[in-house]
């Protein structure tokens, strides 16, 4: 017999080793000896009061042997000699649109800008120390995308486009911990990630995928509207007849490129702003109400917050405990920032970008002669203004929370986990008036809503600028572009996705899409 439970647990009850057990024979009335295993289903902290609960959603199995395998089996089958699908990108929705072809009996043929996530640390370690960015292999290009090297959250509103579980099931397949099946806002870390990766690139090529970096699409070759084949690095040419477009949200070239050859695009709502970064300490004390270090059982604490002003929404984005700030451009001349966490969350520092709506069809009006790469031309301005204001590297211009909310430059500033550096900026009046005047409301409205959170203690630092794609790669309901055959715009870079889970979702539908007829 299993029987589902809701529990609840107290921080002191949570110190014992078989609480679960104990609280499962309470609730059901039985003796301990009749249960023979309690699975975790979900786990999740409830801090708003004194009183920390942890909320327990679990199976009780009941004189029955609980079972180890996954509900999930993927199918896998040798697709060496099968049809082949030309996916372009190798983050989320291109890793996961790779696995669904072989799922499905077709061949993946993955095309890579920059590097394996090996070779990939040496140019991250070049931006770091060197302040050098190659422009194919950084924090957003790369094996693994974006989402490697930046924590690898999978917390998803987006519950409606897929089978999340299937998700998640996959990335313990490839060797994530099993944790992610459990907790409410999952993440795997940084520190883990790579290997996941490396996992899933080998499944690829086990059963006959192919996977090529360092191959830069750099043309499509069209004929009556169809795609035809595929230019790689300037000259070689690969006949492609359907293709899953998974660029991701920063591949400014594919953008320039469709809208050179006058395929369709839109411009698309985003948000910009910067990062605050306060000691993690100080995140704790007060989402935990604790003075001193946290209970060792605690994880680092994490916030979400938002708040209107002036008719356009701010909001913390991709929050990391105990992480780190990390550089995130894609090419020299700009400054981008992000955050990232080891799968301890063990850093002296939380990080969070907060970000002001971006409304392209109002908020732009100097831009309009851009058409629909209005917002990337907005973007990349703000991202320029940040390379000056910081000195001209990967160094990035900051400032303490109180001295960018009173309109003053900041004389120092705070310990940062950022490894370029920080340079004292008056970003209160170099950010455009339509993100800086925001800012500077949310912050204070956010200091009202988590007291202590509103300290000279931290700084801001510019700026985060990639939270999603500026651009809509526009796709029918055969998420087929509309005008072009056989092109199929996929996640963050198409504007379908938010996140890595998102954008796994989309990838696998787009696999679905891509073999229908073939």
């Amino acid at each position: 017999m299993v029987k589902e439970l809701q529990l609840r647990v107290t921080l002191k009850e949570e110190e014992h080793h078989d609480i679960l057990v104990i609280k499962s024979a309470q609730v059901l009335d039985i003796d301990k000896e009749d249960i023979t295993g309690v699975k975790v289903l979900r786990k999740s902290i409830d801090a708003r009061k004194p009183k920390i609960i942890f909320n327990y959603k679990v199976a009780v199995y009941i004189r029955e042997v609980m079972p180890k395998s996954s509900e999930y089996q993927f199918d896998y089958k040798d697709v060496s000699k099968a049809k082949p699908i030309h996916i372009i990108g190798f983050g989320p929705a291109g890793m996961y649109a790779a696995l669904r072809c072989i799922e499905l009996g077709f061949k993946p043929i993955v095309l890579e800008r920059g590097k394996n996530v090996q070779d990939r640390r040496r140019d991250l370690r070049a931006i770091n120390q060197q302040h050098f960015v190659n422009e194919d292999s950084n924090y957003c290009f790369g094996e693994g995308g974006a989402g490697t090297y930046s924590d690898g959250k999978l917390y998803t509103r987006s519950l409606k486009r897929g089978d999340v579980r299937r998700i998640f099931e996959n990335l313990v397949y490839h060797g994530a911990t099993d944790q992610i099946l459990v907790d409410a806002h999952p993440h795997i870390g940084t520190n883990k990630l790579p290997k996941v990766v490396q996992n899933i690139r080998e499944t690829i090529l086990k059963y006959g995928g192919e996977v090529h970096f360092e191959t830069r699409v750099t043309d499509f070759v069209i004929k009556n509207n169809k795609i035809q084949a595929i230019q790689l690095n300037g000259k070689d040419e690969m006949p492609a007849d359907r293709v899953i477009l998974a660029t991701g949200h920063s591949a400014r070239d594919i953008f320039y490129l469709l809208h050179e050859k006058e395929i369709a695009l839109e411009a698309k709502s985003f948000a910009m702003g910067v990062r605050v970064e306060h000691p993690q300490h100080i995140i704790d004390s007060i989402q935990y109400h604790c003075s001193g270090e946290r209970h060792e059982l605690l994880p680092a604490a994490s916030y979400s917050l938002v708040q209107q002003v002036n008719d356009r929404g701010v909001y913390s984005f991709c929050m990391c405990p105990g992480g780190f700030i990390v550089p995130a451009a894609t090419a020299n001349g700009e400054v981008v920032v992000n955050g990232m966490s080891p799968s301890k969350r063990n850093n002296l520092f939380a990080n969070s970008g907060i970000v002001v709506e971006i409304d392209v069809n109002r908020d732009l009006p100097k831009y309009e002669q851009f058409g629909a790469l209005k917002g990337l031309e907005y973007q990349k301005n703000l991202e320029r203004m940040a390379f000056t204001a910081g000195g001209r590297s990967q160094v990035a211009p900051a400032q303490r929370l109180t001295d960018f909310v009173e309109g003053k430059l900041s004389a120092d500033l705070n310990p940062t986990s950022y490894q370029p550096g920080l340079n004292s900026s008056p970003l209160h009046s170099l950010m455009p008036k339509l993100i800086g005047s925001r800012l500077r409301k949310g912050f204070a409205a956010f200091g009202q809503k988590m007291k202590g959170y509103y300290t000279a203690e931290a700084n801001i630092v510019g700026v985060e600028s990639r939270t999603s794609s500026p651009v809509c790669i526009p796709r029918n309901e055969r998420l087929e572009h509309p005008q072009i055959g056989g092109l199929f715009p996929c996640g963050e870079g198409g504007g379908y996705a938010g996140g890595i889970v998102s954008a796994a979702m989309d990838g696998e539908r787009c696999a679905e899409a891509a073999i229908v007829g073939l």
